[in-house]
């Protein structure tokens, strides 16, 4: 069965969106990752790989010629001309490769995790349905300052270049409250997969 509904899965950095899509993916779901999808683009031998060395040279690469992830970050953190230019090079290819995948998909539905969904705008080109996993900013501070080993002022200035709580929420159709245990956020996600189903059956996005 090619998949009716897709679902747009997104949510500010360490909100809970990996536990979410892990769970989805339990469930049987077809889950199409954008994180996944960026990584595949730039692999060795890639056409994405080539555009970004002839953009911003050699260094970019390591010893084997794969990917140097920190250079290039470290090489775009302050430029924003040249993150824009990356961004042109790599988002083409990540939502094709993408969309490769949704084609191939089966199953009533789909989700479609996709971070800068609001970012990026229009995101009902892309998908049926936005679900939101949102968690307050002092959570996802204290959670990336853990995870990543970063300070207060850079985690606070990675929130600060996403989207606003306030902007996903806006967007949403469904949104994960995800401000209890981690057993809360599968049942969550068990309640939703309920719905997304008979949505599926019905046809309808369900939407008001």
């Amino acid at each position: 069965m090619i998949p009716r509904l897709r679902i747009g899965l997104t949510g500010g950095i360490a909100s809970g969106k990996s536990t979410v899509t892990q769970r989805f993916a339990e469930l049987g779901v077809e889950v199409i990752d954008a994180d996944v999808a960026a990584r595949s683009v730039v692999e060795r031998g890639k056409p994405g790989l080539e555009q970004v060395v002839r953009r911003f040279g050699t260094g970019v690469l390591d010893a084997n010629g794969n990917l140097d992830r920190r250079a290039l970050r470290d090489l775009i953190f302050e430029d924003p001309a040249s993150r824009q230019a990356l961004d042109a090079i790599l988002h083409p290819l990540i939502r094709a490769n993408m969309e490769t995948l949704a084609a191939a998909a089966t199953g009533p539905y789909l989700v479609m995790a996709i971070p800068l969904l609001i970012e990026g705008g229009r995101p009902r080109e892309r998908v049926d349905r936005v679900l939101v996993v949102d968690t307050d900013e002092a959570t996802q501070v204290q959670r990336v300052q853990a995870r990543d080993g970063s300070s207060e002022t850079q985690a606070r200035a990675i929130l600060a270049s996403q989207a606003s709580r306030a902007q996903r929420l806006a967007a949403a159709d469904d949104v994960l409250l995800n401000a209890g245990s981690v057993a809360d956020l599968r049942q969550a996600v068990d309640r939703l997969h309920e719905k997304y189903l008979h949505l599926a059956q019905t046809d309808r996005t369900g939407r008001d």
